[in-house]
């Protein structure tokens, strides 16, 4: 098969996205040696894309364009410029990121559809940015021969709200880095709290970007009622996002500023040393296509308190202690009894590995391409 994807993400994005398209490109290229790969992305700037090491059968072109040119190229104004026309002759096309460009007639599509959150929490997103995915997105399910679902809770949104057939769906689950591993080595430890301004302070963490969806104020909330006199910290590890000014608003006007630190975008090969320096990981966002800071944290032996909400316990399973995302004395409560209760930390610490081994890149890739050959019949 030739087939065509963009990789954007991949190159531009350090978390999130940028991650399952990096890590899912990795495990292809470990397990495909035969199907021919034409592989694109849009930079401004030529971007090492050498940092994916990807063989001789993935070839990789750079466009010397600002994504959101491309964005608007396609999706705004719709511009009826086939993808094919950066690709070459491909037998299908997957976008891993939300929304498909124009292809030749007669090529399958695959889409990868990774959350709705920009309508089951608007509140959430930008509006501008949620104007263009409520018409963008839309769209894009609409036409696509087939899509993939990060987790069963998007699946059922996209039947839902977009009513799309179930047959047209599949779940497809991220997995987790063999690179994420408890880390026992205390210089390497008090290298990542030295980097990222740390102190030697014990600490709760929270890894995602600042934005709403996030639910950082509520966390915060949470961790003044219950731990302000206590010796813990609580650290945010995120780039800043839409609306991120609330949250730094918040920390000052609470007078917090020496005990929530802001550690910003933590580069992948501190992740590992930053999870397992804390003693406990929250994770209280308002919604999620799959949460994969929830299993890195448990790849890494940290408890976690977690959303009870959308795929969070479909992918947590009985390996963290789940809350009401939005009860504030809740959460408070439920940081408290982590941190005070030693055998309960062990229990989920022994379950939270248990949890990540049924969840690999490389059965990932295996079964992405089963779809792909399932989706070539269509051509």
């Amino acid at each position: 098969m030739r087939i065509g994807l963009e990789i954007t993400a991949a190159v531009q994005q350090g978390g999130g996205i940028g991650r399952y398209v990096r890590e899912m490109l990795c495990a292809l290229s470990n397990i495909d040696q035969s199907n021919q790969y034409s592989l694109f992305y849009a930079s401004n700037n030529k971007s090492n894309h050498a940092m994916l090491d990807l063989p001789d059968n993935f070839r990789v072109r750079h466009l010397p364009m600002n994504d959101i040119w491309l964005a608007r190229i396609w999706q705004r104004i719709r511009l009826p410029l086939p993808v094919e026309l950066i690709t070459g002759f491909i037998d299908i096309y997957h976008s891993p990121d939300f929304t498909l460009p124009p292809t030749l007639s007669g090529i399958p599509t695959l889409l990868t559809v990774h959350d709705l959150s920009f309508l089951r929490d608007p509140e959430s997103a930008a509006p501008r940015l949620r104007g263009y995915l409520e018409v963008a997105v839309k769209r894009s399910v609409r036409l696509a021969t087939h899509i993939l679902a990060d987790s069963q809770s998007t699946k059922d949104d996209l039947i839902e709200l977009y009513l799309t057939p179930e047959d047209k769906i599949t779940v497809l689950y991220a997995g987790v880095s063999s690179a994420f591993r408890p880390i026992l080595d205390s210089s390497q430890l008090m290298k990542v709290r030295k980097r990222y301004n740390l102190g030697d302070q014990p600490f709760v963490l929270s890894v995602g970007t600042l934005q709403p969806r996030k639910n950082h104020i509520a966390l915060i909330k949470a961790f003044e009622l219950a731990l302000r006199d206590s010796d813990y910290n609580l650290v945010l590890a995120g780039g800043q996002g839409w609306s991120y000014e609330e949250v730094h608003d918040l920390v000052r006007l609470r007078g917090l500023q020496h005990r929530v630190l802001f550690a910003g975008f933590v580069a992948d090969e501190d992740l590992s040393a930053l999870y397992s320096s804390a003693d406990v990981m929250a994770f209280p966002s308002l919604y999620e296509g799959f949460g994969l800071p929830v299993l890195e944290a448990m790849a890494c032996g940290v408890p976690v308190l977690a959303s009870n909400v959308s795929c969070l316990p479909e992918v947590a399973g009985a390996a963290a202690l789940f809350v009401d995302p939005r009860d504030v004395e809740a959460m408070s409560a439920a940081m408290l009894k982590l941190l005070s209760n030693v055998d309960l930390r062990e229990t989920l610490r022994k379950k939270g590995f248990e949890r990540v081994e049924q969840f690999s890149w490389q059965s990932s890739a295996v079964n992405l391409l089963r779809v792909y050959k399932n989706l070539a019949q269509y051509s």
